[in-house]
């Protein structure tokens, strides 16, 4: 997709039909109407494609920078992050990264597996936390979630650890019960750790264009996020959710998962991102 707009962009005359084109091209590209539409009208004055990537390029940098921001440091060990997301978003995975990002870094991390919906959930980030070598706390299937959380964050205060990434369960955000047990998770880890958690991401799958909006507005609505990573780029994702996500509800985007190994996690780079989809 982000190919046939960089050759779009080459061609030397911006015409109607140019014009067309781009504006199909950035819906393809899950852009979203309203962002599109408000593109073209700042762009329709050029007549070269040249003048169009120019200033195409400085308002989508423009527009991601205002949430392009790293995490936080760690100021109040433990610091307790809340992971949240749909089944299948890469939630999982992602605090593997999380964790291996935070060893590089000299910290110790504490992972806690409090999706317990799915003993597959619990396995998988065992899993993650041997290949890590990372401690995992866990209960059997269908225990309390936010029972496991309180444990969780008080080990890791008992064992002076550095961060602690709570797996929560991964559910529809149009499940009023399931939303509110993360509203429940959230304030019971607080009695575990005053402030706690301290952050609370969402992880968003790329691949599934504009609906990762209504997605990160209901976990913000229930939880109060505080940023976002981004997962699949590595694949066919489009991406350009990335921009509607910055437009609308101006949550800081701190990473982007672009693979499958504990490695493949990077600080969100607006500059790097759109070298990516429209350099030649």
């Amino acid at each position: 997709m982000w190919q046939r707009l960089k050759n779009l962009l080459r061609r030397r005359e911006a015409d109607a039909a140019f014009f067309a084109e781009l504006e199909a091209t950035l819906l393809a590209a899950d852009v979203g109407p309203a962002l599109t539409e408000r593109w073209l009208q700042q762009v329709r004055k050029w007549k070269r494609g040249e003048d169009v990537e120019r200033e195409l390029r400085e308002a989508m940098l423009m527009l991601l920078q205002k949430v392009a921001q790293p995490p936080q440091p760690v100021k109040v060990r433990p610091r307790v992050v809340m992971v949240l997301g749909v089944n299948g978003a890469g939630k999982t995975t992602t605090i593997a990264k999380l964790a291996s990002r935070a060893m590089a870094q000299g910290q110790q991390p504490l992972l806690v597996a409090a999706d317990t919906f799915r003993a597959a959930a619990i396995e998988q980030l065992q899993v993650w936390g041997n290949r890590l070598g990372v401690p995992v706390i866990a209960q059997k299937m269908g225990s309390d979630a936010a029972a496991v959380a309180f444990d969780g964050v008080k080990a890791a205060t008992a064992r002076s650890c550095d961060v602690v990434f709570v797996d929560t369960a991964g559910r529809l955000h149009t499940k009023t019960p399931l939303m509110d047990e993360l509203a429940k998770v959230r304030r019971v880890m607080g009695k575990a750790l005053e402030g706690a958690p301290h952050e609370r991401w969402c992880v968003l799958d790329a691949m599934i264009g504009q609906n990762a909006i209504p997605q990160a507005r209901h976990f913000h609505e229930t939880v109060q996020l505080t940023g976002l990573i981004v997962t699949k780029l590595d694949g066919t994702a489009r991406a350009g959710v990335l921009f509607t996500l910055a437009d609308t509800l101006a949550l800081p985007v701190h990473y982007l998962g672009r693979g499958e190994t504990a490695h493949d996690l990077e600080l969100f780079d607006p500059a790097s991102f759109i070298d990516a989809i429209l350099s030649h």
